[in-house]
């Protein structure tokens, strides 16, 4: 390891993460700006410990438009009742918390993606800061992480939660059970397109249990997603047994995205129509979206299909596409 990478972290927590009891505070990173020479970014952080038990460490905020997990865990370090836990719940409602507050992906500082991030650096720019941190800090003290995703302002999805296949099949199989457990509508076995840099593969390769999920979209969160992460987050501390409890979970449908052919992208830009709303059944070369070109009138759209039979479980949010974005995910029921 370099000399680099073994140098402190410049952030400091207001917590300790060893003591019994409940603890609001706050990450604190050094931040030096025009509006404020020796200023910080506070980002919100829960601990919660009694005694001796499991580790969870629940994140939302990673992109900084995706509002179901912040939702729910805002709500959660207000209401956990310590008497009902057993071992340590760390709560980050808002891990991008500077992308949080300008309500973007990425943050309003560096532009850093937060989870394209990992591992990070000590002395990197603030979001390679906070991606260090998480690594060599947060990440070490969990045994389950519960990582909120949704859609953000570009993409909506059917609410799932989702885990990962794995080489280690016994930490793949401790995921998926937790991923039953956290009782979303679908339930997920995730394909990554872009794997590098990943929160989610940092915890893996420290042999985490990592389940995250995908609650909906367009920059906002409706009351059924929000309710579907607060019932969830719940769900998951009971199963790793940190509270107590029957675990309330709806049917779930399973979903599997086996390659490549599960995604769609627009080649071309313009003004798009889906043709199949989420959920909906498509076959093989059914057209899932036409793209107007919008320069002139009179031009025949470029049409989506799909490369494979199954639901669609994704689609782009605005009404305008760019050439590259991500049109359209198809997944198989399992």
């Amino acid at each position: 390891m370099s000399e680099q990478h073994l140098r402190a972290s410049p952030i400091s927590a207001t917590v300790d993460f060893e003591a019994d009891g409940v603890q609001h505070g706050f990450l604190r990173l050094p931040y030096s700006r025009d509006d404020s020479a020796w200023g910080s970014v506070m980002i919100p952080i829960t601990v919660v410990k009694n005694g001796e038990g499991p580790t969870a460490l629940l994140t939302g905020g990673n992109h900084g438009d995706e509002y179901e997990g912040p939702i729910a865990l805002f709500d959660l370090a207000r209401t956990l009742d310590l008497a009902e836990a057993r071992g340590r719940v760390i709560i980050v409602p808002a891990m991008n918390y500077p992308a949080f507050q300008a309500e973007t992906r990425t943050s309003p500082i560096d532009k850093g993606n937060l989870n394209r991030s990992f591992p990070g650096l000590p002395d990197g720019t603030v979001t390679q800061k906070i991606a260090d941190y998480f690594q060599r800090v947060l990440l070490p003290l969990a045994d389950i992480v519960l990582d909120f995703h949704s859609g953000g302002k570009t993409l909506d999805f059917l609410p799932f939660c989702a885990a990962h296949i794995l080489p280690d099949k016994a930490q793949e199989a401790k995921a998926f059970e937790f991923v039953k457990a956290f009782g979303a509508p679908y339930s997920m076995k995730m394909l990554e397109i872009d794997a590098v840099g990943m929160y989610d593969t940092a915890a893996e390769e420290m042999g985490k249990v990592f389940v995250t999920t995908e609650l909906g979209g367009g920059g906002s969160a409706t009351a059924r997603t929000a309710a579907i992460a607060k019932r969830g987050v719940a769900n998951v501390l009971r199963h790793a047994g940190i509270i107590q409890g029957e675990i309330e979970a709806e049917p779930t449908t399973w979903l599997d995205m086996p390659s490549g052919d599960c995604f769609a992208f627009a080649e071309d830009g313009g003004l798009i129509e889906f043709l199949v709303d989420l959920g909906e059944a498509v076959e093989r070369d059914t057209v899932l979206a036409r793209i107007y070109p919008v320069g002139r009138t009179g031009v025949k759209p470029f049409e989506v299909r799909s490369k494979m039979k199954g639901l669609l479980t994704a689609r782009h949010y605005p009404g305008l596409i760019k050439p590259g974005d991500c049109c359209a995910v198809v997944a198989v029921p399992v």
